[in-house]
């Protein structure tokens, strides 16, 4: 044998290791699922042929994934956030003062007017602008969140910002300084505890390890601020299994600090998305070893019964759990499906305006909130003010910032209100 065929030899022996060295380590990742080719007929106004679903797994698989020049094939950037967080601290806190500085408005969980209830999802760093004082004004926005701990937010006539620690199993994000620095310089602000925990793909955290980043948390802020309000991290919708979900999150809180789990502001997400294990949608939550919960498909999406149900579920929830006197938020929901699934913006916008008529002014002598006149919802966000990932709920073109046809509704359905109380 030459030494040129040993040299080759060699290499394809290396060659051969390394392959089987990666394929062993795929087998042992937490893969993304991979969903059944499936056919979707457009519905409502679309003239579009039905679309062959190719089964391309994505990170985040929440929509049934796109032709491979259409697909969406990053990780939700809005929301994001790394597994290995560093562990935080636990020393108990000291009252801060209370920055001298000119703050954000302290947050109204039930505003006066229905304008100020209105707010919107602002991802960051997906876009070629930067959200500003004038983008809050020209939409009418009454508040938003980022999904971010933020110690200087955006500031416009009245605009509130909600606040947002991310919890991932024992771990949580932003660095404690950080968060100590915000609440500073924003007394009276509310607080989100996570988002989604209940999805793998989001917060991705089991009942227990919740419990506890809950408590740690809500025992910092409102120990440096009592005025602050802290709200539960949203589940994605409301269906038997994510009530469940919480229900064992407040069972593992007691269970941890002996005393029911105190929560200021109840918060959760109205999608409406399947929850099947290795399916499209949102599948099951962490900890949770059934395979099937709501099977809902591609047409219910946009719902109107199904997506005022949830509200009235939840509502009902509340009140047989003694949590009727408190504030009910949804911060996040809209369309998340493209347009070739047939939800073009003609369809978006209709939805749009049906929910907003819904949520602002939906009432319940029996189960709602009796600060706020007994409705169902105090808050709203719409998602989003401009996503790359999920772009058909967009108000702002991502490029160039421009109202899109959804913005221009938007703009105009709060321009409508006025001071309407």
């Amino acid at each position: 044998m030459t030494r040129r065929h040993r040299g080759a030899l060699q290499r394809l022996a290396l060659l051969v290791s390394v392959l089987g060295f990666a394929l062993l380590a795929n087998s042992c990742a937490d893969s993304p699922p991979a969903w059944p080719t499936a056919v979707v007929q457009p519905t409502g106004t679309s003239a579009l042929a039905p679309v062959e679903l190719t089964p391309e797994p994505t990170v985040d698989p929440l929509v049934p994934t796109l032709s491979p020049n259409q697909a969406a094939t990053v990780v939700i950037t809005e929301t994001a956030i790394s597994p290995d967080v560093a562990p935080t601290g636990s020393a108990t806190p000291q009252p801060l003062p209370i920055a001298t500085a000119v703050a954000p408005p302290a947050v109204t969980v039930e505003p006066s007017d229905l304008r100020s209830r209105l707010g919107v999802g602002v991802p960051l760093e997906v876009t070629q602008f930067t959200f500003d004082a004038e983008y809050a004004r020209k939409l009418g926005l009454g508040w938003y969140l980022d999904w971010h701990v933020d110690s200087e937010p955006v500031k416009a006539d009245g605009l509130e910002f909600a606040q947002m620690v991310r919890v991932r199993g024992e771990n949580y994000f932003p660095a404690r300084a950080d968060i100590i620095a915000a609440i500073a310089a924003n007394p009276g602000s509310l607080w989100l505890i996570g988002n989604e925990p209940d999805v793998r793909w989001q917060d991705n955290t089991t009942p227990s390890q919740y419990a506890a980043r809950y408590h740690e948390l809500y025992t910092l802020i409102k120990t440096l601020d009592p005025s602050a309000q802290v709200a539960i991290g949203a589940v994605t919708q409301v269906t038997p299994l994510r009530l469940q979900y919480i229900e064992e999150i407040l069972a593992a809180y007691e269970a941890l600090v002996g005393e029911p789990m105190p929560v200021d502001v109840w918060n959760i997400h109205a999608f409406i998305l399947r929850e099947e294990r290795d399916s499209w949608g949102v599948s099951i939550p962490p900890g949770f070893d059934m395979d099937q919960g709501m099977l809902w498909e591609i047409e219910d999406h946009d719902d109107m019964a199904l997506f005022q149900q949830e509200i009235v579920d939840f509502r009902r929830w509340m009140a047989r759990n003694g949590q009727r006197d408190k504030p009910l938020i949804v911060t996040e929901y809209g369309i998340l499906m493209p347009p070739e699934y047939g939800f073009p913006p003609e369809k978006v916008t209709e939805f749009m305006r049906a929910t907003f008529d819904y949520l602002l002014n939906a009432r319940d002598e029996e189960i709602g909130y009796p600060s706020d006149d007994n409705r169902l919802v105090q808050k709203l966000a719409w998602y989003s003010l401009s996503d790359t990932v999920y772009p058909t709920g967009n108000l702002l073109d991502p490029v160039t910032g421009d109202l899109t046809l959804l913005g221009e509704a938007f703009a105009d359905y709060t321009a409508s209100l006025g001071d309407t109380q």
